[in-house]
């Protein structure tokens, strides 16, 4: 592909912005150092925050209904690479892609990989699928994968994990992440305690396979494609479950596929205390699993679950070391552009929750203020940390205004002829 945003483009972009970006940085610092915070050792924090975009978001996602595919969507699994790129060329923090497989299969992951490479990309955790059946696929998932009553079906969907572990070896991945469709629609259809005594048996076969660096996430959802009964419904199950396998699965939370005013904070609290928290699907939801821009409802849920992170990592948390991913259907906007503001505002709630002051917090905490122990999460959170991320940005290369920068390439239009619509995405419906 012919570079569309190139170090050029970004550092054009950059002068317009760069003499009031150094006031604004300045003026912030001034403000932190007031309470007693370096603004130069909170802006190297974000070197070593990092957050994956999913192979599957950079094409447009749909409903049960439709789905409306923008121009020169990617349509190949080389083609995601190139769009995250992008991403990353002009956020600087998503050097990581978590691919889904079989979408993402093609005939050689040697050249795959060389081609991540050439980018500056690596590869995050693998994504196994047996939620939908495939073209060519002997046995159907249609009434579960890895908890089907059939063993030859069950069999047929630890093999496709092991090969997803094959394939994320040649890759460079050290993780994989479970998550089934299994379930029930109508009381009566499933023994609930067998169809969980065949998960365990079918993931410890697959645990089995693990190299010894790898992990096993375990993805819980409480509804959907099963209406009545989820097999991993939540987070207790999964932890069960992870706890039962042995020390390398872990449960991952995905922030859209909890029960409506579920505390996840707290859940994340729990999941760090015992070591089994493997990391995150960040997104957000107004009603159910919506998987909508992150931060684009509750910021402030989101800033308390950064907040819980910072905590383990201010206390070094034993066995703490989360991996972060973006989880996301857009339908309505340019996946590209959503995904550059969802990482933005992850960044952001990190940044945030680096502000709490961690003595006080606890003083408070230790004195019974409520008022007070609120009041200091509020001001972290009440914090414009926008210069901070943006002058990260720049230092490392990226774009000021991402959003802005990428729009004047004029990114889509330029690749429309290169990138012919076929009107179909190899993500499915996401």
């Amino acid at each position: 592909m012919k570079e569309i945003i190139d170090q050029n483009l970004i550092h054009d972009h950059n002068l317009k912005n760069s003499k009031s970006l150094e006031k604004d940085f300045e003026f912030l610092g001034e403000q932190l150092q007031q309470r007693g915070i370096r603004i130069e050792e909170i802006i190297q924090k974000l070197d070593s925050f990092m957050i994956a975009i999913p192979s599957w978001g950079t094409g447009t996602g749909g409903t049960r209904f439709a789905r409306f595919p923008g121009i020169a969507e990617p349509r190949n699994t080389f083609e995601k690479l190139e769009d995250c790129s992008t991403i990353n060329k002009l956020v600087r923090c998503c050097p990581m892609v978590s691919p889904h497989f079989p979408w993402d299969k093609v005939d050689d992951l040697k050249e795959l990989k060389e081609f991540a490479d050439n980018l500056e990309l690596s590869f995050g955790s693998i994504n196994s699928n047996t939620f939908q059946d495939q073209p060519g696929q002997t046995h159907s998932y249609k009434f579960g994968s890895l908890t089907n009553v059939s063993k030859e079906v069950r069999n047929q969907a630890i093999k496709h994990n092991v090969e997803c572990i094959e394939w994320g070896k040649v890759l460079g991945s050290d993780s994989l992440t479970v998550w089934i469709g299994d379930g029930s629609n109508l009381p009566g259809q499933q023994h609930f305690t067998h169809a969980l005594e065949r998960y365990l048996d079918s993931c410890s076969q697959i645990y089995e396979s693990l190299p010894d660096n790898w992990q096993m996430f375990l993805e819980h959802k409480m509804f959907e494609p099963a209406f009545y009964s989820t097999v991993i419904q939540d987070w207790g199950t999964s932890v069960l479950c992870a706890m039962e396998l042995g020390p390398k699965a872990k449960s991952l939370v995905d922030l859209g596929h909890h029960a409506p005013n579920v505390n996840i904070e707290m859940i994340v609290a729990r999941l760090i205390q015992f070591q089994k928290l493997a990391g995150f699907h960040f997104n957000d939801s107004k009603y159910g699993d919506d998987d909508l821009d992150s931060g684009s409802i509750n910021t402030y849920q989101q800033f308390l679950i950064l907040n819980e992170l910072v905590d383990a990592e201010y206390r070094k948390a034993k066995g703490f070391n989360p991996a972060y991913m973006l989880d996301q259907s857009h339908n309505v906007t340019d996946p590209i552009e959503s995904l550059i503001n969802s990482s933005v505002e992850v960044q952001r709630s990190y940044l945030k929750a680096l502000l709490v002051n961690r003595e006080k917090l606890q003083d408070y905490q230790d004195e019974n203020d409520a008022l007070m122990a609120s009041n200091e999460l509020k001001l972290a959170y009440n914090t414009d940390v926008s210069p901070i991320l943006a002058m990260y940005r720049m230092r490392a290369g990226g774009a000021i205004d991402p959003i802005a920068t990428y729009r004047s390439a004029n990114y889509r239009k330029n690749l429309e002829s290169a990138r012919p619509s076929t009107n179909s995405n190899s993500s499915g419906i996401v």
